[in-house]
């Protein structure tokens, strides 16, 4: 038997294994969760486009897509880190400690993609940190990323001494630049990296072990498979995410600010339990993310149109993420009863 098949067959146990591992279950799960979303969004399309005449026009369209570009990258990070039984809250971190050393960079006169580069570098080493903290210090996954978020943003702060940092040279403005069909490059690189990694997930051998250390992580240890390592590669793969949504503020701004994306660490849990993913791990996807993130998106657009105080948006935030993790249990309740 070949090591693709051996992983694949894992997989497979695994997921038998852990609540809603059967493939029937699985799909009933997938549906009542893709109704779910899909109504819910339709119901906030309705109900804003009644109320405000502004919210179909396609400057706003484009709008919505534009402000959830940086959510939605950094919630495909946190898919990997929950798929897998995990955990991330340092993303909050880490886009504020990118989005500095991004603008610092450039200011000091490297090449964009370099200066790119060496964001990405920032956060995956913040993520290396995490995973190893998690994997072999055997601390849980909560506090350490949080103390992590802390330590990540007060370097951030520290960095540039509290202060804003503008960035000097206009074409660090790329992100924010719009080259096809007037949207933003922004967003097309979050359309891309959804895609890619929902593929990922969906067809690789990487993927699917993801979805075994997720749902039964002992037998998949047992299986033969190199759980910590994986365990580790999503904090990595996360801790990147977030830095590349840092330097996607960052871009948009010209500036660095270590008080950037403050807020990215619910929104993006919240969007990935919304899609389809749980707390529990060994469930979840990409586009339920990306689908997660439109509904968090179209609410916050639609409550600012109608010019509700942003104290109550944080109150309908903490909403949408009571029912999404209600929906989770819907899921789990359907699947028991199918058995």
């Amino acid at each position: 038997m070949t090591i693709e098949t051996q992983q694949r067959a894992i997989a497979g146990h695994a997921r038998t294994d852990a609540p809603g591992g059967s493939r029937a279950a699985s799909l009933r799960q997938g549906a009542v969760q893709s109704l779910g979303i899909a109504g819910f969004l339709l119901a906030l399309v309705v109900v804003f486009s009644v109320s405000t005449p502004r919210f179909l026009t396609d400057d706003n369209l484009v709008g919505i897509l534009t402000s959830v570009a940086f959510i939605g990258v950094v919630s495909l990070g946190q898919t990997m880190v929950i798929i897998a039984g995990g955990f991330d809250l340092s993303v909050a971190g880490v886009a504020p400690l990118a989005a500095v050393v991004y603008a610092q960079q450039v200011n000091d006169g490297r090449p964009i993609l370099l200066a790119v580069g060496i964001a990405l570098a920032a956060g995956a080493a913040v993520g290396v940190v995490n995973g190893l903290i998690v994997t072999k210090g055997g601390i849980n996954p909560l506090i350490t990323t949080l103390g992590m978020l802390s330590i990540s943003g007060g370097i951030a702060f520290s960095l540039v001494s509290g202060q804003s940092v503008p960035i000097d040279d206009l074409a660090a403005g790329f992100m924010a630049e719009t080259d096809l069909f007037w949207v933003p490059n922004q967003v097309w690189l979050f359309a891309l990296a959804a895609v890619a990694l929902a593929v990922v997930l969906r067809f690789t051998v990487y993927g699917r072990s993801l979805y075994a250390i997720g749902g039964n992580r002992e037998a998949a240890r047992l299986a033969g498979m190199r759980t910590d390592a994986l365990a580790v590669s999503t904090y990595v793969a996360s801790g990147a995410f977030a830095a590349l949504g840092g330097v996607i503020l960052a871009s948009q701004l010209l500036a660095g600010d270590g008080n950037l994306g403050k807020d990215a660490a619910l929104l993006s849990v919240a969007a990935v339990v919304l899609g389809g993913g749980s707390l529990l791990g060994g469930a979840g996807g990409a586009l339920g993310t990306a689908a997660g993130v439109l509904v968090l998106g179209t609410l916050a657009n639609g409550l600012t149109l109608l010019h509700v105080s942003t104290f109550y948006q944080q109150i309908a935030t903490g909403a949408v993420l009571l029912v999404a993790v209600g929906f989770s249990r819907l899921r789990g309740l359907i699947d028991r009863s199918g058995r």
